[in-house]
């Protein structure tokens, strides 16, 4: 399945969301980073045109990567706006009764995460929200979503602060905008940000990892909501509440907690509007200027000599390559494993070619751990809890190499 990215509130570890389940770390420690292909290096080629596919609407400035227009004049929140709203004091803002089929009210979890996700994929809607972690800013996002006459699904995402960066979905094909970067497309059905593509679209694929339970009526923002509550089931990964809007079905709150229930980060839509037509954003974007899709390179199965004998309850590997270090040029063997809400990054060298002594870092939801025994260093990456770090490294196992 594929992904696209956004990068989440900027840390000393970043873990990066990336097409075909890629993750690539972001790392300002000065001892190591890890190099990965961008995105676009799945697919074998150098990208698209900036002048072509910068202009995204007709009179966009083919110098900017970003589209210039972000906010229409009838925009519901300012970026400024959106950092002071924060948690319950926001006041979003709906026009509930254009939405048809609202009054009905599931009775399960799952008749609410159906209803989330249907509401998702077809409702036209226009939604501000900010991503708040402890001691940090406040990072404002944009998201528009529309569906066309012709049936076609169109969708954006814009980060707000900063020089901005923007992603523009139109059908299966999403097209990323940041500065200094040529843009480019890739094939996906849906954009994925600080809010898991899974979690919205594809909810009954996490039951394998994750109970979900309902804790009933709350009100979100002024709003009547129901809340469920997402629950590792072998106790080794954060849980989530959401709050989903009890007319629509749209997502109104998402909370990540740790083991001992404080939480992590926060995701609040500041303001929420839905129409019987799509955004009016969307009739200036210029579909035959977006860069073309990206031809993706088929991936290998490489063989590598070694496996992990333990993983939490339905995370799977979903993908495996050869990777290089960037400051030593060393090359590692990497594996991506995921449970659809988090992925976990595995590194592998010989001890023997080890940078420094084992680590162990924590900032935020992220944690970074290495580990060296006699044969081999190995480093997870991930949004997970340390514990669960630790028992993923502590169960590598090394094959056997037979001779001939």
């Amino acid at each position: 399945m594929t992904k696209s990215f956004i990068h989440r509130v900027p840390a000393p570890v970043e873990l990066v969301r990336a097409f075909s389940g890629h993750a690539f770390l972001a790392c300002t420690f000065s001892f190591i980073v890890f190099s990965s292909p961008v995105p676009a290096q799945e697919n074998g080629t150098e990208g698209a045109s900036r002048q072509g596919a910068a202009d995204i609407k007709a009179e966009s400035d083919a110098q900017n990567p970003v589209s210039q227009d972000i906010l229409s004049p009838d925009s519901i929140v300012t970026a400024e706006e959106a950092i002071s709203q924060k948690a319950a004091a926001h006041n979003v803002s709906a026009e509930p009764e254009s939405v048809g089929s609202a009054q009905v009210k599931p009775e399960s979890v799952t008749g609410w995460l159906e209803k989330m996700t249907a509401a998702t994929r077809t409702l036209n809607f226009q939604v501000a929200y900010v991503v708040s972690r402890l001691n940090q800013e406040t990072v404002p996002y944009l998201w528009r979503h529309g569906v066309l006459e012709d049936g076609t699904s169109v969708e954006q995402l814009n980060l707000q602060n900063g020089p901005g960066r923007e992603l523009i979905r139109v059908g299966d094909v999403v097209s990323i905008f940041e500065p200094d970067t040529q843009p480019y497309s890739l094939h996906s059905q849906y954009i994925n940000g600080p809010i898991p593509g899974e979690l919205l679209y594809e909810p009954v694929s996490l039951t394998k990892g994750y109970e979900f339970v309902s804790v009933g009526r709350a009100r979100v923002a002024g709003r009547p909501a129901q809340q469920i509550r997402i629950v590792s089931r072998d106790n080794t990964r954060f849980s989530y509440q959401l709050w989903l809007d009890e007319q629509s079905g749209m997502l109104l709150k998402l909370n990540t907690l740790d083991l001992q229930g404080n939480v992590l980060e926060q995701i609040q839509v500041t303001s929420l509007t839905m129409s019987d037509t799509p955004p009016a954003y969307f009739a200036r974007v210029n579909r035959a200027s977006l860069p073309r899709p990206l031809a993706l390179t088929p991936s290998t199965n490489r063989q590598q000599g070694w496996e992990v004998d333990y993983l939490p309850d339905g995370m799977v590997e979903v993908k495996r390559d050869i990777r290089r270090l960037a400051m030593t040029g060393q090359v590692v063997e990497y594996k991506l494993f995921s449970d659809g809400l988090v992925d976990v990054s595995v590194y592998v060298q010989p001890a023997s070619d080890a940078i420094g002594s084992d680590l162990v870092l924590r900032h935020d939801l992220s944690t970074f751990l290495t580990l060296t025994d006699g044969k081999a260093q190995v480093t997870v990456i991930g949004e997970i809890p340390l514990q669960t770090a630790n028992a993923i490294a502590t169960s590598l196992k090394l094959k056997e190499v037979s001779g001939d």
